[in-house]
């Protein structure tokens, strides 16, 4: 379903109470109807809960925002079809074992962006979109002959081609990370996959 559109809404019902369903006619056969279904949404933080919970709720339930952390404590919220659902705050693991999945998680902002060095985040970044989605940097910010750049030096490119030079011909590639970053949270660098069925699980 789309927490965008609303499209396939009803889906989500539906199938609660398809899961549901033996022990909706255990209830019935006691004489206990219209019971109340309660469900509970959770997950990493930044990925839309929210989004989705106001789109089932059809009303501004939840408080949205692109960056993790905006939902503080759990909420329970009424929705149609007899259904309560409760909101909760994002979670993440206590720690990492792969740093590769923490890395993943930065980039789409589900870690607070006050913890990590901006411009390295956005280097590990740009290598992995030139390994992987070269043509959304050249569509995007017009970057060409990059296959042999390395993180910092994309990125001093990436500046460079938005117009983020300072005094002394210096390259803001502070700024630049911001950009970088805002716009692929933001979708404007095309649909991208961070994780794909074939790799190993780890």
């Amino acid at each position: 379903m789309s927490s965008t559109s609303g499209k396939s809404l009803n889906f989500v019902f539906d199938k609660c109470k398809a899961l549901l369903a033996d022990k909706i006619e255990r209830e019935k056969a006691k004489g206990i109807v219209n019971r109340s279904i309660k469900i509970m949404v959770c997950g990493v933080p930044n990925v839309g809960k929210s989004s989705f919970i106001n789109k089932l709720s059809g009303k501004k339930s939840a408080i949205t925002g692109d960056r993790p952390g905006v939902t503080k404590g759990k909420q329970w919220i009424r929705l149609k079809n007899n259904f309560e659902l409760l909101d909760t705050p994002g979670i993440l693991w206590p720690k990492f074992d792969d740093d590769a999945v923490g890395l993943r998680l930065a980039f789409t902002g589900a870690v607070k962006d006050e913890i990590m060095d901006i411009e390295e985040l956005a280097c590990h970044l740009l290598v992995f979109l030139r390994d992987n989605y070269p043509s959304s940097l050249t569509e995007r910010y017009k970057m060409t002959d990059f296959d042999n750049l390395e993180g910092y030096e994309m990125l001093e490119l990436l500046g460079k081609k938005r117009g983020f030079v300072v005094s002394g011909g210096e390259i803001d590639t502070e700024r630049a990370a911001h950009i970088l970053l805002d716009e692929f949270r933001g979708a404007k660098l095309g649909s991208i996959t961070l994780e794909k069925p074939e790799q190993e699980k780890r």
